[in-house]
């Protein structure tokens, strides 16, 4: 099957926080979107999660022409957002995702702010296949630190005073009282963000009682995490 981009797909970049790193955004990326729902539909999903954390929900492979086709006509404009010159795609692997756990559920890790990779190199790009009430993905400063965004250097200091710091109950919202939020993105069906895998950031839930294991009416969607290498 072939995920074609739509025509009329453009991004808009902006930044996040005091750090100012891009954020690049489109209101809608495929021509077919509901065709992809349509293969997460007939997908198997299985838990993403374990008694120490991970992604509160499910998760099932995407398609290798999906990830080749949006990695494709995003790795220009990923170098020209964040100023990388020549790159190339080194890795890219990605899943269809469904946040499902209840608020009661979720281990200390899945209740605050993570990054997913201190790789600058790495980027997340964000399809959400979801309607605007699902919620979205926030960014945030840790308050103790200041940072918005972690790398080898930073990691120790952040553990550090991380360890003092209890996880609020719940999804994460605010971030208070240990983080606060920069940045809010909702979700929009067939909308794509693409940021930095090592800027603090958190998915929203404003409504956990509407989560559900069904593709077609939950919280779905396409998570592809890039890496680039010089090139």
């Amino acid at each position: 099957m072939a995920f074609a981009i739509a025509d009329d797909a453009r991004l808009t970049a902006s930044t996040i926080g005091a750090e100012r790193e891009p954020l690049l955004d489109a209101a809608g990326l495929l021509a077919d979107p509901a065709a992809l729902v349509d293969v997460a539909a007939a997908s198997r999903f299985t838990p993403a999660y374990g008694p120490t954390g991970g992604y509160p929900g499910l998760r099932a492979a995407l398609p290798d022409a999906y990830i080749r086709s949006v990695v494709d006509v995003l790795v220009g404009p990923i170098a020209e957002a964040f100023g990388l010159g020549a790159v190339r795609p080194s890795r890219a692997q990605g899943a269809f995702s469904l946040v499902t756990l209840a608020p009661t559920a979720l281990a200390p890790p899945q209740r605050s702010p993570h990054v997913d990779s201190v790789d600058p190199a790495q980027f997340a790009i964000l399809h959400y296949l979801c309607d605007a009430g699902a919620g979205g993905t926030a960014f945030y400063r840790h308050k103790a630190t200041g940072f918005e965004r972690l790398d080898d250097c930073r990691l120790a200091s952040y553990r550090a005073a991380r360890a003092t710091e209890a996880a609020p109950d719940g999804y994460v919202n605010d971030g208070a009282p240990w983080f606060e939020r920069t940045m809010q993105v909702g979700t929009a069906f067939n909308r794509v963000i693409v940021y930095r895998s090592c800027i603090l950031h958190s998915g929203t839930v404003p409504t956990p009682d509407r989560l559900t294991a069904d593709p077609r009416t939950g919280r779905l969607t396409a998570n592809i995490f890039l890496t680039l290498a010089s090139g």
